[in-house]
């Protein structure tokens, strides 16, 4: 999921979608239903636009992992009872039940619901494919499930914080032993060489900050009035915003300086609530063999469908959305450095990385992360630097 269209405010949601009914105990945003619609308006009304549906639905690596892991282990499908939460367009449950399921689940909280019945009956599975127009949380079945399948995942993995909702679908939903499709996530952590970047987005600090300048300078003279005291504020803001937030970007693989390090991984049979609210402080250790400047860091995921020990695939998939991998709509996010490492080769960069919720708002990130620059003798040859970044 994820790279959304902006969202209408609050006021023009479709009330219809019936918000209330959702136990907010059971929910990512908690609250009542103030607090409910609020995050319908912030977060689920873009997935009800086909436009967005269509920027997923074109990408070639998601879409081909998800069509191999379904079709290529058809035989684990066949005769099973199959619930696709957030299905969205339908797309993943069209494959379930082509690959024989008996009976498919099709959740799906916003109205392309609508568009997913359009297409499930276009394409003839109506008679096993039941598009079901309500949060996961409120789902009620006659019956639990074989599969689950769903494409819940967000930029560097977390964020949206989808996986809640899934981990609840599957402890109340899915039969013991059954499968989930994803059944692993790894966050993965790179070092990179992005000064292009890097220094473009400092310069439209400056450039911005020149800008309020003159604004303060012209405010003054024309307008007789004093904007200084509202410049902390606005330095601050733009600060945010160019320095300390992170970017979506398509890197390439020559960009990546060193071996990933994998930060987390997720068993998404056995991982619990607890687990999946962020990242505890983890270290982070990636070697360079040669001489090379550190621009920041960037992080991605990968998903493997595995199946279990018990009940492994016969045709094992892995979707990457690394810079190895080519563009996908995930891309990576990219964390640059206010002051760049160089690193002598043999030597490293280390330190830590936790991913914790936003108070204002439990479905974006912040990435607190710790790092210096280390000799190949086991020397600092710079300070421990930490910084925490927003992840938009």
């Amino acid at each position: 999921m994820d790279a959304r269209p902006p969202t209408p405010p609050a006021e023009e949601m479709d009330s219809s979608i019936g918000v209330e009914s959702v136990d907010p105990k059971l929910t990512v945003m908690g609250g009542g239903p103030k607090e409910q619609a609020s995050d319908y308006a912030n977060y689920f009304c873009s997935y009800a636009s086909l436009y967005h549906q269509k920027q997923m639905l074109t990408d070639h690596r998601r879409m081909q992992a998800y069509y191999s892991a379904i079709t290529d282990n058809a035989e684990l499908f066949a005769g099973k009872r199959v619930l696709d939460v957030g299905t969205g367009s339908g797309i993943l449950a069209l494959w379930a039940a082509k690959a024989g399921a008996s009976k498919v689940y099709a959740v799906e909280f916003t109205d392309m619901a609508n568009h997913a019945r359009r297409l499930v009956a276009k394409n003839g599975m109506e008679g096993v494919v039941e598009v079901i127009q309500c949060s996961v949380e409120d789902l009620k079945l006659d019956a639990k499930v074989d599969i689950i399948i769903s494409e819940w995942m967000g930029y560097f993995l977390l964020r949206e914080s989808m996986l809640d909702s899934l981990v609840r679908a599957r402890d109340r939903w899915l039969v013991p032993g059954g499968l989930m499709f994803p059944s692993r996530c790894t966050m993965m952590w790179g070092l990179v060489n992005d000064e292009q970047d890097r220094l473009s987005k400092q310069q439209e600090y400056i450039r911005t900050m020149q800008d309020w300048y003159s604004f303060k300078g012209e405010t003054k003279e024309f307008y007789g009035v004093d904007m200084t005291v509202l410049e902390a504020v606005y330095e601050e803001e733009q600060r945010g915003y160019y320095i300390l937030s992170s970017f979506w970007a398509e890197l390439d693989k020559g960009q990546v300086l060193g071996e990933p390090a994998v930060v987390q991984t997720f068993d998404m049979h056995t991982c619990t609530l607890e687990d999946v609210q962020g990242v505890d402080e983890t270290n982070v250790s990636i070697p360079l063999e040669e001489d090379a400047r550190v621009s920041g860091f960037a992080g991605w995921f990968t998903a493997d469908f595995h199946g279990t020990e018990a009940n492994p695939c016969p045709c094992p998939v892995t979707l990457s959305t690394g810079p190895e991998n080519g563009y996908t709509h995930w891309g990576q996010q990219v964390f640059h450095l206010q002051v760049p490492h160089d690193v002598v080769g043999g030597g490293k960069v280390e330190g830590t990385i936790a991913v914790k919720r936003q108070k204002e708002n439990v479905r974006l990130y912040d990435v607190h992360i710790k790092h210096k620059n280390v000799l190949p003798t086991g020397e600092d040859k710079s300070p421990l630097v930490s910084v925490k970044y927003a992840m938009p």
